[in-house]
């Protein structure tokens, strides 16, 4: 006879915002249950975040709430409609195709909605099996953290519980669900859906829902819609500078993948720069490399255009809608880039000529391809004067004339905007990280985990939490990859 099951320690109360809208925004459905399912990782900052008690996360009931075979107190779980454009082509219908919302946490810290992904096949799932696979879901949640711990707006990763039950991708994979937790998971296509289909109701709808719980300041603007999307083409501009400025490529910027709370959403075929190559494609299913990294502001901007083309109607007119997005984007996204720049070159006060100059810099970096993050971190340390130190950064480059020259140059603008030295550099490690999700170091976090072994995502976890930290202990976390990663790819079965 089976032992009863214990009850579960006081939790925070559900307050299911999305689900108050009207049923066309979703389809009510429960999770579909994975036999047998067992922790492989867990974040504590997320713990934290959502307030769940220490006793939870220790008990057997929490792989089998968070891979949706038991639900939360409270909890109404549905899978969201919505569309999109997909390598810039109209897609059509899409939705939460292997996505469950269980509901939201509201405290002291924020609003929070809890969605499982993995758990099983939607309405609009389009014939997939509505699975997601434990290499997928280690990257997504390392991913996650990691942007967190770089500072970057993202969308947050709880946990990945894993189960023996066959997935067929390429070849046979086991099954795991991702918690993820963001304030919001309206996307740019949560809004194209409706505009697509003239459905002006529920478009309206759906602006006043995203106004009144994510950004009621724009509520007192004139145009509060208008204010609703000028304050997400800034918070875009902005969201894509930061990516940028630590070389993070998403990978497939779709419509549907665009947060409309400026976070960073859907953790596919990511990377991060190693060798710089401004035209470097990250997703090897994008096969006319639409989403390399010099692109990614033009496309965001292409994606804010869709949503403005979606919100015309709320806005005043297409014009005026588009013109909303020519009036934010740009300016945010440079001034952004900029600032972080002259953070990640140790540039004290902005001068005339700094946007020069960083243009100069990644020509000399596309000229050279050292490994993008080594060069700023190295660079961070080193003296406003020519000095012994200087071989860390000139043996990444065959050419170290070219790298003299460079240098040279960049201590001639330093001195424009004299600064200590050890304040520069303790200002340029805070800018610039010591470790990034480099594709190998998730890739040995994944094949230690297929067999069995969960630690190394733990390991990697603590580490990435600190990014800008030195941490001696996980030095070998910051070296350039190996031989044997050099043909390692991500598409978007990743």
């Amino acid at each position: 006879m089976n032992a009863p099951e214990s009850p579960l320690p006081e939790l925070p109360v559900f307050d299911n915002s999305f689900a108050a809208l009207p049923g066309a925004f979703y389809t009510r459905l429960a999770p579909h249950p994975l036999p047998e399912p067992y922790v492989v990782a867990v974040s504590n900052d997320v713990a934290a975040l959502l307030g769940l008690p220490a006793e939870l996360l220790d008990s057997p009931q929490f792989a089998e709430i968070f891979v949706g075979n038991r639900l939360l107190p409270g909890s109404d779980p549905l899978a969201a409609v919505y569309s999109g454009h997909q390598f810039g082509v109209w897609a059509g219908q899409l939705g939460d195709g292997r996505a469950h919302l269980l509901g939201g946490l509201r405290n002291e810290l924020g609003h929070w909605e809890i969605q499982l992904k993995g758990a099983g096949r939607t309405p609009y799932s389009r014939g997939a099996d509505g699975r997601a696979v434990l290499r997928s879901s280690i990257r997504e949640f390392l991913c996650s953290e990691a942007m967190a711990g770089l500072g970057i707006p993202t969308t947050r990763a709880l946990c990945v519980i894993g189960a023996d039950h066959p997935v067929y991708r390429e070849e046979v994979e086991t099954a795991a669900v991702v918690t993820r937790v963001a304030q919001g998971f309206v996307r740019f296509g949560s809004f194209e859906h409706w505009s697509s289909r003239d459905r002006d109701v529920e478009l309206r709808q759906l602006a006043d829902y995203v106004i009144d719980t994510f950004r009621p300041e724009c509520r007192t603007a004139a145009n509060p819609y208008d204010a609703l999307l000028r304050d997400v083409s800034r918070r875009t501009g902005e969201l894509i500078a930061q990516w940028m400025a630590v070389g993070f490529m998403h990978g497939v910027m779709n419509t549907d993948n665009m947060s409309i709370l400026g976070l960073t959403l859907d953790y596919g075929p990511f990377g991060f720069m190693e060798a710089f190559d401004a035209g470097h494609i990250c997703n090897h299913s994008d096969h006319r490399g639409r989403y390399t990294y010099r692109n990614q502001p033009h496309v965001a901007q292409w994606n804010l255009y869709c949503l403005a083309d979606a919100l015309h109607s709320l806005v005043g007119g297409a014009l005026p809608a588009r013109q909303a997005i020519d009036e934010t984007f740009g300016d945010a996204f440079e001034a952004s880039f900029e600032r972080l720049m002259r953070a990640k070159l140790g540039l004290r006060d902005g001068q005339p000529d700094d946007e020069t100059f960083i243009g100069e810099t990644f020509g000399f970096l596309q000229q050279h391809r050292p490994d993008f993050t080594l060069f700023f971190r190295t660079l961070s340390g080193l003296s406003g004067t020519a000095n012994a130190n200087d071989a860390a950064l000139r043996d990444m480059f065959v050419d170290r004339a070219a790298c003299d020259a460079w240098l040279e140059n960049w201590r001639a603008r330093l001195a424009r905007t004299p600064w200590d030295d050890a304040e520069r550099q303790a200002a340029m490690r805070a800018a610039n990280p010591k470790y990034v999700l480099r594709n190998w170091l998730a890739e040995v976090a994944i094949r230690k985990a297929r067999s069995g072994d969960y630690t190394e995502v733990q390991r990697l976890l603590a580490c990435l939490r600190q990014p800008y930290d030195e941490q001696p202990e996980y030095a070998a976390y910051a070296a350039l990859p190996p031989d044997w990663a050099n043909g390692l790819e991500v598409s978007c079965s990743s």
